[in-house]
């Protein structure tokens, strides 16, 4: 099938285009969209050559279309295709931004493949990621659901030993979200084991505080993000204030050649590790203030 092989109504996803400063997602049921367009959605959603389309038109946005279209209409037959998108769309802030969401539109049914998803020893760490913070949010806004999500979340922390400390460290923050007082004991073993990013959650005193069973911390609280990146704290406050600079005054840099859409992926896909680690810092900050 090509690049526009999808009938009405679905076809429309195809033109809606650019959603950079979209803000609130719209209602995709507008356009005349129901259960029984669930297939072509599906396939839409999941679509490598949509995917892959040039990065300034309007069908490489079409997925992101189609699977927030999937949420809205609560597509549990989507659960399993989605799943098969994380290893390979790992590196899109779009997918890995939207999938919590997506996930907890579908709702509880989706609890159970993503907790296998967890566990399998054969998915990589950030995919995991995914499906951690997928899992946390379908727990917060499904109380019902929220036994079997803190289950889940401990299941695989029970491996901290072999997994990556980011993947502890979210799975950490998805249990404090979740205030699964029952974890504390094993939380206290990974942190005791060296196997959290800190960076991402803080230490286990941070982690007391937040479940409120402590007030305040013992001990004057580390720059976390400076002592993961192996420089001094006042360093890195001033890279940040040097970052907000605008200088003024300068004159225009010279043109230069564009690069090309492979260009541009491939360029993304090496800044990948550092974006993902960054964010996790910054979520980090906003959970401290």
């Amino acid at each position: 099938m090509g690049i526009g092989d999808y009938g009405p109504p679905v076809d429309q996803l195809l033109a809606l285009g650019d959603l950079r400063g979209a803000g609130e997602w719209r209602d995709y049921r507008q356009y005349g969209l129901g259960s029984e367009h669930v297939p072509d959605l599906i396939r839409m959603a999941t679509d490598d050559e949509l995917d892959s389309a040039d990065s300034e038109s309007a069908e490489v946005w079409a997925p992101i279309h189609a699977w927030r279209a999937l949420g809205q209409l609560r597509a549990e037959e989507a659960v399993e295709p989605l799943l098969g998108q994380f290893q390979g769309l790992d590196d899109s802030d779009w997918f890995t931004e939207d999938m919590p969401r997506v996930f907890s539109l579908i709702g509880p049914a989706a609890v159970p493949p993503l907790a296998a998803y967890l566990v399998d020893p054969q998915h990589g760490e950030w995919p995991k990621i995914t499906a951690t913070t997928s899992l946390t949010r379908i727990g917060q806004d499904h109380p019902e659901a929220c036994d079997d999500v803190a289950a889940a979340l401990m299941s695989q922390l029970e491996r901290f030993e072999h997994n990556g400390e980011a993947l502890n460290a979210n799975l950490v923050v998805g249990l404090t979200e979740l205030r699964a007082v029952e974890a504390l004991p094993l939380i206290e073993r990974a942190f005791a084991a060296g196997t959290v990013d800190r960076a991402v959650m803080g230490d286990w005193e941070d982690v007391q505080i937040e479940f409120g069973v402590k007030d305040a911390r013992d001990t004057p609280r580390p720059n976390y993000v400076a002592e993961a990146l192996g420089i001094e704290p006042d360093l890195l406050e001033r890279l940040g204030e040097l970052v907000q600079l605008q200088p003024e005054g300068l004159p225009e840099p010279p043109p230069v050649a564009q690069p090309s859409a492979s260009q541009r992926r491939a360029a993304d896909r090496k800044a990948k590790s550092k974006r993902k680690m960054a964010k996790q810092s910054r979520r980090a900050t906003r959970r401290r203030r």
